[in-house]
């Protein structure tokens, strides 16, 4: 078994902004709310970036039209004990998707962490 961070992006709809800052801020707290009310505290929410297609260099992924904004939020958990990759996706999805009901979320990237390895060997004094 395997400790993994799974970072996942959401798309979150803000109504009636008119600033980027606005929309990305309510966005931010919003989610935040929603995952504390159901205990999950351990979640990390940020804005997400998106690459800008003329020079490459990423930009805050939001977007205003009509008054409603939406904005791309990067999630990051971790999952401790999971069997492979895709468990750990799944597990991941899961805690957020209960706390975050009917908000589209895809999980971009994996990555095993060794968090119970280091400790064990900080533990021996090796």
């Amino acid at each position: 078994m395997s400790n993994y961070l799974v970072a996942m992006e959401a798309a979150w709809l803000v109504r009636d902004v008119e600033d980027i800052d606005d929309a990305i801020g309510v966005a931010v707290s919003e989610a935040g709310r929603r995952l504390n009310q159901k205990d999950k505290e351990y979640v990390e929410v940020e804005v997400g970036l998106t690459p800008c297609p003329a020079c490459g260099e990423p930009f805050d992924s939001a977007f205003i039209a009509a008054g409603t904004a939406l904005v791309g939020l990067m999630l990051e958990i971790d999952v401790f004990n999971a069997e492979t990759e895709e468990h750990a996706s799944r597990i991941a999805k899961s805690e957020v998707g209960g706390a975050l009901r009917d908000v589209p979320l895809e999980v971009i990237e994996v990555v095993e962490t060794d968090e119970g390895e280091e400790s064990e060997e900080s533990e021996d004094g090796r």
